[in-house]
């Protein structure tokens, strides 16, 4: 979220800025309802201290005048309430600015290729997809998940269930015993304003899935990833500086209705209603974010590296980048029956985007102001089993278990 007295200051500056991420700031409305605010704040005051002044006297005739002030005073709080929300509304839905190294693009077609890693193998065989090897014996079964739950659902069976377990232990292990990430196993469900936190609503409300509860009024909601709980964990807080940075890793089931890729990915795990992903959060001062970005992506490569999988990293432009962040750089892995790279983790800065929406606070000598925040994909369980099933077949479709992931699976060779 913006500061409204920067966006005040800087409207065509910021008018440019959120133009490089396809938004047109209306900075006319924005003016318009936030002088009416302003007007509503400024006359509502005036009559508050009009009716402080009457109060210290002692005349009886000045009663009628008071009650008539405090009418007004409520007629002028409800019509502010609703203008500060209409202006709310406008603030709320900009997105963050990108940082100035950020290639400036309207899609991916702007992103920056910055490295690629590993050795793409080559097969003497047909290479079967993710989906022809886990036909065998159904252990990738769609067809009963659907039966059970609808399309973009998976069961996993025997083995293929336990590398979906062994892959999120042996990312959790080296997250937490290398790289100092403390684990945190959080709620899957989270009210409206968690949600408002790091930024899934309003704008992306469509995208989430909402759980009805009776005798409430609260919204609550099934979490879209992990980020927005351990983010969330300093929400209405202040933090000693001394006791950052904060870095948190979780691995959560995630839901996503996927509203806005109808047709896309439809065959296989690539695009699901309900998938694992391990999740990397840091807390930390805004001006260290972009080293911290450094070193999140290299605890998120490190776990291809490991597992010995091709992979990119790409820079991602402007109009490319998700709502909440300043700068991210994608991974994405090679997928042989797909000849082609697709992301598996994508670590993003937000600076102090999130923070100010979460009211969270760091407190040094020299004051509080707000935090840093930054998260990541540690990364995504199921893409990363589809990348490492397709990198790792036999032509008997036998897929071999990379050797640091051998005593996560029984000790197997293969499966």
């Amino acid at each position: 979220m913006h500061n409204i007295k920067d966006l005040r200051n800087n409207l065509e500056t910021f008018k440019k800025k959120l133009s490089d991420r396809n938004v047109n700031f209306d900075t006319e409305e924005f003016i318009r309802k936030d002088t009416i605010n302003r007007e509503l704040i400024n006359k509502k005051e005036k009559l508050e201290q009009e009716k402080k002044s009457i109060s210290k006297s002692k005349d009886k005739s000045n009663f009628e005048k008071s009650k008539k002030i405090s009418n007004e005073i409520e007629i002028l709080s409800k019509k502010q309430f609703e203008s500060q929300n209409e202006l709310n509304l406008i603030i709320h839905s900009l997105p963050n600015i990108a940082l100035d190294d950020v290639p400036i693009g309207k899609d991916q077609e702007s992103n920056k290729l910055i490295k690629k890693e590993g050795i793409i193998k080559k097969f003497s065989f047909k290479i079967k997809s993710h989906v022809e090897l886990g036909s065998k014996n159904s252990n990738i079964d769609f067809e009963t998940s659907t039966k059970l739950s609808g399309s973009r659902f998976v069961i996993l069976k025997e083995n293929y269930a336990l590398l979906e377990r062994a892959l999120i232990n042996f990312m959790l292990d080296t997250h937490v015993n290398e790289f100092n990430y403390v684990e945190i196993s959080p709620p899957l469900i989270v009210n409206e304003e968690v949600m408002f936190g790091t930024g899934q609503l309003p704008k992306f409300e469509d995208d989430q899935f909402e759980i009805k509860f009776d005798n409430t009024d609260q919204r609550k909601f099934l979490i879209p990833t992990a980020e927005v709980v351990l983010t969330n964990l300093v929400r209405k807080s202040t933090i000693e500086k001394s006791k950052l940075p904060k870095r948190f890793v979780a691995s959560t089931p995630c839901f996503r209705k996927e509203a806005g890729s109808y047709g896309k990915d439809t065959k296989g795990m690539i695009r699901q209603h309900q998938f694992y992903k391990v999740e990397l959060v840091t807390i930390i001062e805004p001006e260290k974010c972009n080293d911290e970005l450094n070193r999140m992506l290299n605890c998120a490569e490190k776990i291809l590296k490991k597992l010995e999988i091709p992979y990119q990293v790409i820079l991602l432009s402007s109009g490319d980048m998700g709502f909440s962040a300043e700068k991210t750089y994608d991974i994405e892995a090679w997928i042989p029956s797909e000849n082609k790279y697709r992301e598996i983790s994508s670590c993003s800065s937000c600076g102090s985007f999130q923070s100010r929406r979460m009211g969270a606070k760091f407190k040094s000598e020299k004051g509080s102001d707000f935090l840093g925040t930054l998260n990541g994909s540690g990364l995504a369980v199921g893409r990363l089993m589809i990348a490492l099933l397709e990198n790792n077949q036999n032509e008997d479709g036998s897929v071999n278990i990379p050797p640091i992931l051998k005593k996560y699976m029984n000790n197997q060779d293969k499966i």
